[in-house]
Order: C-alpha cells, then structure tokens, then sequence
C-alpha cells in the first residue's frame, strides 16, 4: 500500500463509501506479511516511497510465485528483478495478471496501482552503446513502475562524441539523468559536464579482458573530475532507478 492508496482509502470511509470492518481487512497486512520464503515489507512505501520488490536472481521459481502471489494480492505494484527467461515462464504459467520483459529481465504486475504523477520532472536515461540495453531498461521499467516519466537517449557513447552532444536541449530539461557505460565509463562524466541535473553513473560488465567485469568502468566514474556525478555498483539498473525516483520524488 503506498501513500496514495492510503489516502483514497481514508477518503472512501469517511465519506461512507467503505465501512470499517472492510478498511480492516485492506490494513490487516500492515506492516509484514510472513510467507514460508520471505517477509513482505508492505509498509515500505509509505516509509520511504518506494513499494516492496524482489530480487529474483537467487530464488526459485516455487519461491517466486508464492511472494509475487501475495503482492498481487494487495493494492501495489509488482516487481521482480533478475528473473531468467526459464524462471519467468515457470511463474507465469501458474499466476495471471504479471508481464515478462525479457530485455531487462523484470517481471511486473498490478500496473493499474501505479501510482500517477510521481515525479517532479522526466528522468533521462542515456546509454553508451546498444550492449547496455538491458541495464537501461531495469531503470526505466523500475522508474515506470514507480510512477517517474522517462525519456531515453541510446547508442549515445564517446567515441562519436557528437550522438550525446545533438542531445543537449534534452539533457538540459532533465529533472535527473541515469547513464549506463561499460568499456572505460567515461560518458558520464561528460554528460555531468553538460548539465546541471544529477547525474547517476551505472558501470556495466561490457568490455574485454581489461574491463574486468564492469571494474573498470566503475573506477573511471568514480574517479571523474565531473562534478554532480554520483555512482552505483555494476549493472545496477534498479540501484540507479531507485535513486532517480528519490530525486525526482514529489515533496
């Protein structure tokens, strides 16, 4: 249950609309739900304004289901990260209502509990190359799911340094800007360089030997001479939504 929600359900019984008893029930889960795989945070959102999620890298399909099973049981939407394809296929068969997005391998349900108007402004979410598609689209799936209008700028990295710089009218709209870099990670911190909106650099494990599996490019953004960059760890596209939507949170 997240503030909105909350809200309208107060609103509905002081208007008589639903009765006490019934408020109850819709309360009743407040603050934990215990499963036999997992404790639901259903107060979550309305401690920090970002709903429960599940990493679903580690978790069974069997555990899966159970837990997305009792979030979409509640007026709040669902959101797993991580899942393969094979796990996705093994839950979806047994619940309705979630959808498989396979490039940034979430599972998503609930969408009609979005909550509306978020945002203060449009998070831009850049990528380097093509290769870091996966980790742009766990953020921007994320920042939807949450109720954060985005906008995208792909295939955007420095060695055609004029693809970003054609960008500039949209990076300058920007409320908060995610970048998603693998190689060397220097894109970030040109796009610091053109804004004055937050920037959050996401590494990505795209490079060769030297990259190391994102290393690389995690250093090169921590160690930017930018200022207004700030970065997550590797492949951390839901890290870097969550961040974006604290930011661009409405106060």
């Amino acid at each position: 249950m997240n503030e909105q929600s909350l809200t309208a359900l107060l609103r509905q019984v002081r208007a008589g609309e639903v009765d006490i008893p019934l408020a109850l029930e819709q309360l009743r889960l407040l603050p934990v739900e215990i499963l036999e795989s997992a404790r639901l945070d259903h107060h979550r959102s309305l401690r920090t304004g970002l709903p429960e999620a599940v990493f679903g890298e580690n978790k069974t399909a069997e555990q899966l289901i159970e837990i997305l099973a009792a979030l979409l049981r509640t007026p709040t939407v669902a959101l797993a990260t991580r899942v393969s394809p094979q796990k996705a296929e093994a839950v979806c068969s047994q619940l309705s209502g979630l959808t498989y997005h396979s490039t940034a391998r979430l599972l998503t349900g609930n969408e009609q509990h979005i909550p509306a108007e978020s945002g203060c402004g449009t998070v831009v979410i850049v990528t380097a190359g093509t290769s870091d598609l996966p980790v742009a689209e766990e953020a921007r799936i994320t920042l939807h799911t949450f109720g954060h209008p985005t906008a995208t700028i792909h295939d955007a990295g420095v060695a055609g340094i004029h693809r970003i710089l054609a960008h500039s009218a949209l990076l300058q709209q920007a409320k908060v800007i995610i970048v998603a870099a693998g190689m060397e990670g220097a894109l970030p911190s040109v796009v610091a360089g053109m804004t004055g909106a937050p920037v959050i650099g996401v590494p990505t494990s795209v490079g060769y030997g030297t990259g190391a599996g994102g290393f690389s490019a995690l250093l090169g953004m921590l160690n930017s001479c930018s200022p207004g960059l700030a970065v997550v760890n590797i492949d951390n596209g839901f890290g870097a939504a969550c961040m974006a939507a604290a930011i661009n949170r409405k106060t």
